[in-house]
């Protein structure tokens, strides 16, 4: 049943859900091949139970070349062999709903493989009944010479058109050319779609994580985009897709079968940072997705020139980003996905606060408190209850496997081929944000692969720090961030109106270097609220108590990574000194 909290937000039951994201290619191998498999889930589903979590995502584990690690699909019906059968799915999703969690399944629907059946049938003829299931362009011609349709861009580098010699026309694709753009104005394309979300929904998937559900809409003149990059001949058309005219008509359509089930689900919202566009998605009367990823914090130290180019984020930024959008949604019964890694994003202690040794710990736990408290749905990405670091600032580039670094480095030194400040720059921020830093496989225990295979790994194991960021060992010791985030997920199912429905605001916006907030139940529930103070730095910093908060009944601090602040009280101290990376937690 769902209702209204006064002046609250719709209460469903994947709001007060924390959901586990696996990467199955880098989760567990159980058949000794070195690569990890469903299989290899199902053996761990006790450990991630005994963390709190209560869904389950999978990364695509369909029928695929993997040119993207499974996000170029040519079979929806089919599983990769190396991680398994269908039956293998059946007996995940049992061990899932025996423990009473739930499986969400990666739904990539914006494009396929170009070896999938539809793509093979659509570039065998111009009058193939297939044709019209992806986009085909003809060439237009500037000064004689033969050109893409438009100036688009792909995601991976260069253009986002590739010319088809047998039918003498361009297809679009804007990731890569392995990957052809499905055309969603195609009646046929829809019904498909909706066809597979039924199969897998019937077959005991519990909803969908879908893949840049926002491309689905392309406008239909193609124009070229504007020119926002002059050092490239290619420029993003994001405008011309990223909320294409159509999209929440498909989204409906979609919405409507996920109804049928009450089923979970979260859209990847790349590109769409305008609060009122993603609210037209989300809010609760909307019935498309539960809620989308927005990319404004994991996109902070994006540089002018793209992902892989420098930039310094400022605390002042970041609170901006997470105040627009918890109190907007909070406002307006919309719903957030809370997040800071996953399969695309580096570790979150590397980008956001410190992965030094001695503070990797402290910088996990802080994070987590830092996610925990706030409104949304809860994302915690595999490895990141552990703690673990981006990969070693040694990393050879014969280590990367990712298809994004790997076509920006091959473009930016055929470019600029002696400029080797360039190059150190550039690896340096592949080793902050490359994908392949959230691909390593996971750390199970300290044995040779980490526990993760018996064979050579398909991607090399990050070796450094490994004594202690293993699960095995976390498991045993109490005092590890493992067991913090477990705390934070009790803390969250213990006081569901504070941490999931109150309210929002920030604390002492203007200090530079502790991001504080609090959280007020929307209606009477026993608690009058919960003040979460973060100091994200490396050092020890002073906070100022604000006067409003000094209140009759102190309360207590109900968690912290400084064992030693455990039930104290917030009193008429008017500044604290704060520990490096401190985080704590106070409830009255």
């Amino acid at each position: 049943m769902t209702e209204f909290p006064q002046n609250g937000s719709l209460k469903v039951w994947w709001k007060e859900s924390t959901v586990y994201q696996v990467y199955p290619s880098s989760f567990r191998d159980s058949n000794g091949d070195g690569i990890g498999d469903i299989q290899g889930v199902i053996s761990k589903l006790d450990y991630i139970k005994t963390l709190g979590a209560d869904i389950v995502w999978l990364n695509p584990i369909f029928s695929s070349p993997q040119v993207d690690v499974g996000y170029d699909i040519s079979d929806y019906y089919g599983i990769h062999p190396p991680y398994g059968t269908v039956a293998d799915v059946d007996e995940l999703a049992a061990g899932l709903h025996a423990r009473g969690m739930k499986l969400v399944l990666d739904l990539v629907v914006n494009h396929t493989s170009d070896q999938h059946p539809w793509f093979q049938e659509s570039r065998s003829s111009l009058t193939n009944s297939y044709r019209d299931w992806y986009i085909w362009k003809k060439p237009v011609y500037k000064d004689g010479q033969q050109q893409p349709p438009n100036n688009w861009k792909s995601y991976f580098g260069g253009s986002a058109w590739t010319y088809d010699e047998g039918t003498g026309e361009y297809y679009l694709h804007l990731f890569a050319r392995e990957q052809p753009d499905l055309n969603w104005e195609t009646p046929q394309v829809r019904t498909a779609v909706h066809e597979i979300m039924r199969y897998w929904l019937a077959r005991g998937a519990d909803g969908f994580r879908m893949d840049v559900i926002n491309f689905i809409s392309k406008d239909q003149r193609f124009p070229d985009a504007p020119i926002t990059n002059s050092g490239s001949r290619w420029q993003s058309g994001k405008q011309f897709y990223a909320c294409g005219p159509r999209l929440h008509e498909y989204l409906r359509d979609i919405g409507k079968i996920l109804k049928e089930y009450d089923a979970f689900s979260v859209g990847e919202m790349p590109d769409v940072d305008d609060s009122v566009e993603v609210l037209r998605a989300v809010g609760h009367d909307r019935e498309e997705p539960s809620m989308v990823f927005q990319f404004e914090i994991v996109g902070i130290d994006h540089g002018a020139e793209g992902k892989f180019a420098p930039r310094r984020w400022e605390m002042q930024e970041l609170k901006r980003i997470v105040s627009k959008w918890q109190t907007y949604m909070i406002d307006n019964h919309g719903w957030n996905a809370i997040y800071l890694e996953n399969h695309d994003q580096g570790r979150s202690v590397s980008r956001f606060a410190s992965d030094r040794p001695e503070h990797l710990q402290l910088s996990a736990k802080m994070l987590a408190t830092f996610l925990g408290c706030q409104c949304g749905t809860l994302f915690i990405y595999q490895g990141q209850e552990l703690g673990m670091p981006n990969v070693p600032r040694d990393w050879p580039m014969d280590n990367y496997r990712d298809i994004e670094t790997l076509n920006h480095w091959k473009e930016m030194t055929s470019l600029h081929p002696d400029d080797a400040s360039l190059h150190r720059t550039t690896q340096g921020e592949y080793r902050l944000k490359s994908r392949d830093n959230s691909r390593t496989p996971m750390p199970w225990d300290e044995s040779p692969n980490a526990g993760f295979s018996v064979a050579q790994p398909w991607i090399p194991v990050h070796g450094d720090h490994l004594a202690t960021i293993n699960a095995a060992a976390q498991v045993k010791d109490p005092s590890s961030a493992f067991w913090y985030w477990a705390k934070v997920l009790r803390l969250r199912k213990q006081y569901p109106e504070v941490f999931i429905y109150g309210s929002f605001a920030l604390v002492s916006p203007e200090h530079e270097d502790v991001f504080a907030y609090t959280r007020t139940p929307l209606s009477p529930s026993g608690r009058e609220g919960a003040l979460i103070v973060l100091n994200f730095r490396p050092y020890e910093v002073s906070w100022s108590v604000p006067p409003k908060l000094l209140l009759s009944n102190p309360g207590e601090i109900v968690l912290s990574n400084y064992p030693s602040r455990a039930g104290s009280q917030l009193n008429e101290t008017t500044s604290i000194s704060l520990g490096p990376l401190e985080a704590l937690v106070w409830l009255w």
